[in-house]
């Protein structure tokens, strides 16, 4: 039996609650480093440059494949031992062009489990990053009949939240943001006044990571490692 009561609103992330994502831009890093094969530093020191990149990027591009290949490329001219050629960024951004072509890998359970909560529940999807390429991503899933409304954002902060919660006409007691990412999905949708629930997952991008915040007073925040396990508690 659910513990909460038919009618909440439920604030759905996407890349790493839905679907699969971030392992494909791991595998992609890899081979990005395996092809600078850098003398001089360790493989964890480049990492810890690009990760120094893609936050400069994020600010000047926003997320989506465009600002990391963006990132990938830059990187490899401030490592590189010696002169960057055309062919060397050529090779870079077929790592990232991996990616785009990756077909759509659910996670256990989403589907049946979108269908049973949608029945009870009011469902909103809300992700982060490049429009057209989210839209292409949530189209691509098969996913989107289950979802009345459908939030692409820019940033996901505790402004935004709020916006959406406006916007949507939403109360914060009733309202519950559902996500894989810390930093994302469960810090600012508390500070927001939301409800939230930490779906764990092993992938998530290392700018995602953070301690989790402590719920408000009278607020719930509940952690689980399965998308399935959503049935058990609305």
């Amino acid at each position: 039996m659910p513990q909460f009561p038919v009618g909440q609103t439920l604030l759905i992330d996407a890349d790493d609650t839905l679907w699969e994502n971030n392992v494909y831009f791991e595998r992609a890093i890899a081979s990005f480093i395996g092809y600078l094969n850098h003398q001089s530093y360790t493989r964890e020191q480049v990492r810890n440059t690009l990760n120094g990149v893609e936050r400069e990027s994020i600010l000047l591009l926003g997320y989506g494949l465009h600002s990391f290949t963006h990132s990938l490329i830059t990187c490899f001219e401030r490592l590189s031992p010696g002169p960057v050629s055309d062919e060397d960024r050529e090779r870079v951004r077929s790592f990232a062009a991996t990616i785009r072509d990756q077909e759509i890998e659910l996670l256990p359970g989403v589907s049946a489990t979108l269908a049973e909560l949608s029945l009870r529940h009011r469902l909103i999807l809300m992700t982060k990053g490049n429009r057209a390429e989210q839209a292409d991503k949530l189209a691509r899933s098969n996913l989107a009949p289950f979802f009345s409304a459908v939030e692409i954002v820019a940033e996901k902060d505790p402004p935004t939240y709020r916006e959406v919660v406006a916007r949507h006409e939403l109360t914060p007691h009733s309202t519950w943001m559902i996500g894989n990412s810390p930093k994302s999905d469960i810090n600012p949708a508390l500070a927001a006044g939301l409800h939230a629930v930490h779906l764990f997952h092993k992938d998530t991008w290392v700018l995602e990571h953070a301690e989790l915040a402590a719920p408000g007073e009278s607020q719930r925040l509940i952690e689980l490692d399965g998308f399935a396990k959503l049935r058990d508690m609305f």
